[in-house]
């Protein structure tokens, strides 16, 4: 009997270890720039190519390697971060397991120039699967560079899986802004295609917040500092005013790593209960120092989830350190205990004289006189004042409304003999997405131009998203030019005049929302989230015509049944189904 048991090449576990560390050019990103941190470099420059399928380039002013570890930093479970097993426990390096060269090196092609800080030589060596060539050179800076060629290029079905250019490039920015974020101190340079998109000198923290998302949001940073035994909490909070409907704008760090954390995310969140439109989510730059031996980075092949050893406690202070944050810069009430009440006089009072109270009486008021309103109620009551149960009772016709609201959530009809219970809002979902589908196809939305136009300052991904989409929202209504980083709204579609514009236009630029597993073009994704923003929502009450309107566009609609998202929009009840209630009575 023949053994089934082998141990496999090592062409073909390093690339199923690729398959863990490498998900996509921004993962080679991110293990490039932490060992460029690791090597304490203070400058650092990213380039990359056709958003790093092409070329993912680092360079760096680091420690720099000998030409015997830039051999080994090749070889699987190669690192200098640790020794022993105990060195696990309290890790501080941004890496350490000793996986990311090797499998990044399994999945493409490599050069990479190394020189050590007091040497005179240059150390290059080019990586083609398992041919490695090392050569000597005279002519480098100090420092490391590195490049990554044709990702995944001996893997076809992997590079298949990888997303459009602007999609994969939004990700490389993330992974850029995470660490560019983590160290102020350092100088960050991003080149795509040969155009800068960012550079980043070194600088605070409030600083080099402002240059990755704006001036804007500079002005609605909440300072966040509170030192405790278990741990240290620094870094901004965003005023209520700036959240959003996505998470775009949260970053948590523990050691300067990022990381995401669903029990601190709701501490978080907690912390700002009452201050928030329903679901919005506050934006946060946090960062947590604390003992690595409280800490268990190793869960993750990506480490970006941690365990912590005191959970709870670490929670509770969370939560407290920003309460405390938005009572001290006063956006919640603060009451201060030691002050009289009593004693208090208004501002305005102060300036004044104290006048006595006027008492005006009403000489028309009849308490006996019936109040007039105008509520279904009201209307209900009259209708049986009129004798509308006589009419009933003597088998007369009645003139009842054929469709009504409940709820304020639900429209029902009737048809023939059946009932129609209508969901007003995934309804009205229905409706925009064929209109804006349609405007967005054939180019003929309408547009009402702004008497002062609206001036948006924008982050780089929403510079990113605006360039890509910008033919499609121009198709729908939105008349706009872009001047630097600042895009000037000069039109908008008449359907949403009376919301909130900037707000609308932002969310067409959330970098997170266009998915396009999710359908089967960017104008359908448009057509989707324009419809959901601007629908009418569930306990909103709706005169007779306006349900009236709703219905008939409802059923003019090519696909009445779903909403975009594929929820149902109405149930019938036929009038056996409602007679079979009844049978028993």
């Amino acid at each position: 009997m023949s053994d089934i048991i082998k141990i496999l090449p090592a062409e073909v576990s390093n690339k199923i270890a690729a398959g863990e560390v490498v998900q996509r050019p921004a993962s080679v990103v991110k293990e490039l720039l932490e060992n460029s941190i690791d090597a304490n470099s203070t400058k650092i420059k990213l380039i990359v190519k056709d958003s790093g399928k092409t070329l993912i380039q680092v360079v760096d002013n680091g420690d720099g390697m000998t030409k015997n570890d830039m051999k080994m930093s090749f070889m699987k479970h190669a690192t200098s971060k640790i020794k022993d097993i105990d060195d696990v426990f309290s890790i501080t390096s941004m890496g350490f397991r000793g996986e990311a060269l090797a499998s990044i090196s399994s999945i493409s092609n490599i050069e990479m120039i190394s020189k050590k800080k007091g040497s005179d030589k240059t150390n290059i060596i080019s990586l083609e699967g398992d041919n490695l060539v090392i050569k000597e050179s005279v002519f480098s800076e100090e420092g490391t560079s590195i490049k990554v060629m044709n990702l995944f290029y001996n893997v076809p079905a992997r590079r298949n899986f990888l997303k459009s250019d602007f999609v994969e490039l939004r990700h490389i920015i993330d992974s850029f802004n995470r660490i560019a974020l983590s160290y102020p101190d350092i100088e960050f340079n991003l080149i795509n295609n040969d155009e800068e998109l960012f550079y980043l000198k070194k600088n605070n923290l409030r600083k080099r917040i402002s240059s990755i998302f704006g001036r804007k949001i500079d002005e609605n940073l909440i300072p966040l500092n509170e030192k405790t035994s278990l741990a240290k909490i620094s870094g901004f909070i965003l005023k209520p005013q700036l959240s959003k409907k996505s998470r775009t704008n949260q970053f948590l760090f523990v050691n300067k790593r990022y990381i995401k954390s669903q029990f601190l995310n709701h501490s978080i969140n907690n912390a700002y209960d009452g201050l928030l439109r329903d679901g919005y989510f506050p934006g946060y730059f946090i960062f947590l120092e604390i003992n690595p031996t409280k800490i268990d980075v190793n869960v993750h092949p990506n480490k970006t989830e941690i365990k912590f050893e005191d959970e709870q406690n670490l929670y509770s202070i969370m939560n407290s350190a920003i309460k405390h944050s938005l009572g001290i810069y006063q956006i919640t009430p603060v009451l201060d205990f030691e002050k009289e009440a009593s004693m208090e006089l208004p501002y305005n009072s102060q300036k004044s004289l104290i006048k006595e109270p006027s008492i005006e009486v009403d000489s028309g008021f009849n308490p006996f006189e019936k109040e007039k309103n105008n509520d279904d109620w009201q209307e209900l009551e009259s209708k049986i004042e009129d004798g509308i149960f006589d009419k009933i009772n003597n088998n007369e016709e009645v003139d009842s409304p054929k469709i009504f609201q409940v709820f304020n959530k639900y429209i029902i009809t009737t048809t023939g003999s059946s009932v129609i219970i209508v969901d007003q809002s995934l309804a009205h979902q229905r409706i925009l997405y064929e209109q804006f589908l349609k405007s967005s196809v054939n180019n003929s939305s309408k547009s009402q131009k702004l008497i002062f136009p609206i001036e948006i300052e924008l982050t780089k991904n929403q510079e990113i998203v605006l360039a890509e989409i910008k033919d499609i929202i121009d198709s729908i209504g939105f008349k706009f030019t872009v001047n630097e980083r600042v895009v000037i709204i000069n039109a908008i579609p008449p359907i949403i005049s009376d919301n909130p514009i900037e707000e609308i236009f932002e969310d067409l630029l959330d970098n997170n929302s266009y998915n396009l597993k999710e359908s089967f073009s960017l104008s359908d994704l448009i057509a989707k989230k324009m419809s959901k923003l601007l629908s009418i929502k569930n306990d909103k009450p709706l005169k007779l015509k306006e349900q009236q309107t709703i219905i008939n566009q409802l059923f003019s609609c090519k696909e009445p049944k779903l909403s975009p998202f594929n929820k149902q929009i109405f149930v019938t009840l036929d009038r056996k189904d409602l007679d079979k209630n009844f049978l028993n009575g």
